[in-house]
């Protein structure tokens, strides 16, 4: 049964058939991500865009997030489409990676600026109790703690920093029971990291996911631009408003190269029509 009240939830069809279905997640900002849905409908796909925190029952803040909601999101998918992908940036390509790896109807993900570790949720205040950023079934999904005595040199802030920190103070065992267990997932990958990412290092993360699969005879596509930074525009997508409170990383036009470059991959994994 799906979380997802209609307000939350914006549909984007094809113009013949139904193609893939592809679920978006947004990142951080939680947002119903209408311009990528909108465009992969474009080429061809089944697209549903979500808010998964922020909206109507929802955590206010992204902590304690049933994976549930994304579960439930290709719930309304499935109704329409025989095939199955998750489309997710940064905390949306980790939810599109923890999901992959428990509903076994996905045949893609793909996970722009991922993250191959579950982390810690959203606190109002450094007092606050440590939460997990999701659950499944109502248990906590294992996390890496931030580091909540990490100040930031720069400003605006580059936050990579505060996640090479959490992982080096939360020690070996606390990460490996943090790892996402991609070997699970048996379905098609692709991973689209910038080298030069100043949110978290999504480009040692793809290389680690790579890893970790092609050890168990799992096959992943990696996209990786060392000049590229945290955003990812895909063609005929909008650039991204340079002002943001935190640096994200990457040269001039970084963003559109290296969304051109994935876009092959993507439209292979999601079996977009050709023109």
């Amino acid at each position: 049964m799906s979380l997802l009240d209609p307000s939350d939830l914006h549909w984007a069809r094809p113009s013949a058939g139904a193609g893939t279905g592809v679920l978006v997640v947004a990142g951080s900002s939680g947002r119903v991500d209408t311009a990528r849905a909108d465009l992969l409908a474009a080429a061809g796909a089944t697209a549903l865009a979500i808010r998964w925190f922020g909206g109507v029952g929802q955590p206010t803040l992204p902590r304690e997030v049933p994976l549930e909601t994304f579960t439930g999101a290709l719930d309304l998918l499935a109704a329409e489409c025989d095939r199955l992908a998750v489309v997710g940036l940064s905390y949306g390509a980790e939810a599109a990676l923890l999901t992959a790896v428990r509903d076994p109807r996905l045949d893609a993900v793909v996970a722009i600026a991922p993250t191959d570790v579950a982390w810690e949720g959203q606190a109002e205040a450094d007092d606050d109790p440590r939460r997990p950023k999701w659950t499944w079934r109502g248990q906590p999904v294992p996390f890496v703690p931030l580091r909540r005595t990490w100040t930031p040199r720069t400003d605006p802030p580059s936050y990579r920093p505060l996640y090479d920190a959490s992982r080096e103070s939360a020690g070996p065992a606390t990460v490996e029971a943090a790892r996402i267990p991609v070997e699970r997932f048996t379905g098609e990958l692709v991973l689209v990291a910038g080298g030069d990412d100043r949110v978290w290092g999504s480009a040692p993360a793809a290389r680690t996911i790579a890893a970790r699969r092609s050890a168990a005879g799992l096959p992943t596509t990696v996209v990786e631009d060392a000049a590229a930074g945290h955003p990812v525009v895909l063609p005929g997508e909008d650039a991204p408003d340079p002002r943001r409170p935190y640096r994200v990383g990457g040269d001039d036009g970084a963003a559109e190269r290296l969304g051109a470059a994935a876009w092959p991959a993507i439209v292979r994994a999601l079996r977009l029509p050709t023109r």
